[in-house]
């Protein structure tokens, strides 16, 4: 016996599937019972089944209607999370908030100025910008429906921004802020991911840079995110905003919040 006739046969030993119980524990089961068993568990020609839909509706029952899912989506959503504190315009956006990432509790962590929805609703209208701290949270904007044809900027990997984080001793994503500077006016910003480009944001405005229409303020993790949030808060920029309160946060909730705007729901009040 060769050397690879021993190496096959420990190899097919080994990956032997463990597919019954006996007194003493799992039993492998040979090749010839695998075989005959799935020869018994096959469907009939006779009955007209076989291969495709009526085999995975066998395997699990579950919705499949599109129209049906996000009706009982939203549904449970309005069910589930306390919007009562929240004037509807803020209310659209915040169910919007909690489809996206699950979790309807975060309704009562949601910080914002009553003006936010109507602010940057106008200010897309207008055609103004959207500036995202990351590529995730722009690529997540639905563009199709934004009024004007908006241009949805990233400059995280702009060739300037290497040298400019160098140069001012901070992150890329606070260097990728301070190349807005110069468009910040009355545009919509959406941060979900680094702290620090919401902190240099507010050290823009507070600077005396240019004010942005609304702030939409997610950024996520364990390290500045909650004290960034806290500081837009605190810091009373005269600019519209919605946050959430804490570490949680994320490109999918800045997005969200973004295309919230967008919808019918969001007009209503």
């Amino acid at each position: 016996m060769t050397t690879l006739t021993v190496i096959t046969i420990i190899t097919r030993r080994i990956l032997m599937p463990i597919t019954r119980m006996g007194r003493s524990g799992a039993i492998p089961m040979r090749r010839s019972e695998m075989t005959a068993g799935r020869r018994a568990a096959a469907p009939s020609p006779s009955t007209g089944e076989g291969r495709g839909e009526s085999e995975s509706s066998a395997a699990y029952q579950y919705l499949r209607d599109p129209d049906a899912i996000y009706r009982q989506s939203f549904a449970l959503i309005r069910a589930e999370a306390k919007l009562d504190h929240l004037p509807p315009a803020v209310a659209a956006v915040a169910v919007r908030l909690i489809h996206a990432c699950g979790m309807p509790d975060i309704a009562a962590d949601l910080a914002f100025t009553p003006d936010l929805p109507e602010a940057a609703q106008a200010a897309l209208a207008d055609g103004a910008p959207v500036f995202c701290d990351a590529a995730m949270v722009a690529s997540g904007i639905m563009r199709r429906r934004l009024p004007a044809a908006n241009d949805v900027l990233c400059t995280l990997d702009d060739p300037q921004v290497p040298a400019l984080a160098q140069r001012l001793g901070t992150t890329r994503s606070a260097a990728a802020v301070e190349l807005w500077r110069d468009r910040l006016a009355d545009a919509v910003v959406a941060i979900g991911n680094a702290p620090t480009a919401l902190f240099h944001l507010i050290e823009l405005i507070e600077g005396g840079g240019l004010r942005p229409a609304a702030i939409l303020a997610f950024p996520v993790g364990f390290v500045g995110a909650a004290e960034s949030k806290e500081a837009l808060i605190a810091a009373e920029l005269g600019v519209p905003y919605l946050t959430l309160r804490g570490r949680r946060g994320g490109s999918a909730l800045a997005a969200a919040a973004v295309n919230a705007l967008l919808l019918p729901e969001a007009t209503s009040s």
